[in-house]
């Protein structure tokens, strides 16, 4: 906030956040100081895509995120509501981990020679192979990160002259894990931003934070305590029906604010807010689905590594909750983005599919003693070339959009929401002081 002028009014204004998920929550930390704020969450929880949920008596994640150390507003926003990172987030130097394909670990080195030594030093890669990644990334650094037009990662890749082998073990689950989004669809250019804030920094910033504590500990839960301590009137299992323009200022179900901040998926936004006043961008978004398998065993899994891919399998990643939140004989397995026709049929048939991708990994692994399978259907917009993403302010005054899908250079994730929260903070605090003198 430090750049803005924030000479507000004695009284202060009156300002509705519609939405406490990661992106309505950093806009809500962002503004407690200087508003009178109300928080309204349709439901029982804050976190929205990133929260624990309660699923047959036990608490789980309603998905796995991989942090970057690069998150520096997912950073600062957490030490601003009391919760460290370093203490929560397991920290790791930069690894690709496979147990059918590539194992690379970067040691603790400065940049850019920590990422050259784990190149030169990965198994699963031959020579011909490792100079092929280190001439795209080595282009894509001299180009500042930077891509001509926005092409396809599919088509940069091979006009780079990207080999199959690199392709299927590096390039396509990187990609998918970052974007959600396959690389025939998926924006070269958003996928640059990604490399260039990772790779291309320092090298603290390529590190991989994996959270410690279930997902609501993380942030939602310190930072609706901290709002709580600040005054913030907080309103969970509230629906709201509609935001709409009143005068200068905006009415969220017949209650009158000054301002407000619609930080809600944009299938919900179009519902809320009238149809005049919303960018045909927030209509024009399409969307991709994760699949979040949990496996418990009776005895800690005791993978290799707290995070292990496949190259070939169902899965994309398998994640050791055991070792990772003290989650007894826990596994969760992540698929990102799957084409419809490659999954089975039914929740059973892929839990099964799972445990055998499992055993490719630990063979010794008996039947779980519980499983489930979570989908969000729309869990990430598709990151597609030339994608046109709603800016934060509507076509009305003191109404305001906040969500990891609008205008930004990062994908869906969940600092790609915080600094969307921030943003549109920032916006709504400028209007208010320039409508106010």
């Amino acid at each position: 906030m430090e750049n803005l002028d924030l000479r507000l009014p004695a009284v202060k204004p009156k300002v509705a956040i519609v939405g406490a998920g990661w992106a309505g929550l950093a806009a809500a930390v962002e503004l407690a100081p200087h508003v009178e704020l109300t928080v309204f969450e349709a439901g029982r929880q804050p976190g929205g895509r990133a929260r624990r949920v309660r699923d047959d008596g036990r608490v789980i994640d309603n998905g796995q995120h991989i942090l970057l150390g690069a998150y520096e507003t997912c950073w600062r926003l957490m030490r601003r509501v009391g919760a460290d990172p370093e203490s929560m987030l397991l920290r790791l130097p930069l690894a690709w981990i496979q147990a059918d394909g590539v194992t690379m670990r970067c040691p603790r080195w400065p940049a850019p020679w920590h990422l050259l030594a784990g190149l030169l030093t990965a198994r699963g890669l031959s020579w011909r192979d490792k100079g092929q990644l280190l001439r795209a990334l080595g282009r894509l650094s001299l180009a500042g990160w930077r891509v001509d037009g926005d092409p396809t990662v599919a088509a940069w890749l091979a006009a780079t002259r990207q080999g199959e082998a690199v392709l299927r073990a590096f390039w396509r689950p990187l990609v998918l894990s970052a974007l959600n989004t396959p690389p025939e669809r998926a924006s070269m250019r958003i996928l640059a931003t990604v490399l260039r804030d990772s790779l291309g920094a320092t090298r603290a910033a390529s590190d991989m934070m994996l959270p410690r504590c279930d997902l609501s500990a993380l942030f939602p839960d310190p930072a609706m305590t901290w709002l709580a301590e600040q005054g913030a009137t907080l309103r969970l299992g509230c629906r709201v029906a509609a935001v709409t323009p009143a005068g200068p200022g905006v009415q969220v179900d017949g209650q009158y604010f000054d301002a407000a901040i619609v930080a809600c998926a944009p299938y919900h936004a179009t519902r809320l807010l009238p149809a005049e006043i919303l960018p045909p961008a927030v209509k024009n978004l399409s969307f991709l689905p994760i699949y979040t398998v949990y496996l418990c065993f009776a005895r800690a899994p005791a993978l290799p590594a707290p995070m292990m891919g496949l190259s070939r399998g169902v899965v994309d990643w398998f994640f050791d909750r055991d070792a990772l939140c003290g989650e007894p004989g826990m596994l969760a397995a992540v698929i990102s983005a799957p084409e419809p026709d490659t999954l089975p049929v039914d929740d059973a048939a892929l839990v099964a599919a799972v445990l055998a991708d499992a055993r490719r990994i630990v063979p010794a692994l008996p039947e779980p003693v519980w499983a489930r399978v979570l989908v969000e259907r729309r869990a990430t917009f598709a990151a597609t070339p030339g994608l046109d993403r709603p800016g934060v302010r509507l076509g009305a005054p003191a109404l305001f959009l906040a969500g990891d899908w609008g205008d930004g250079e990062y994908p869906a994730t969940l600092e790609g929401a915080v600094r969307s929260g921030v943003a549109a903070a920032h916006a709504l605090l400028q209007d208010t002081t320039q409508t106010k003198r």
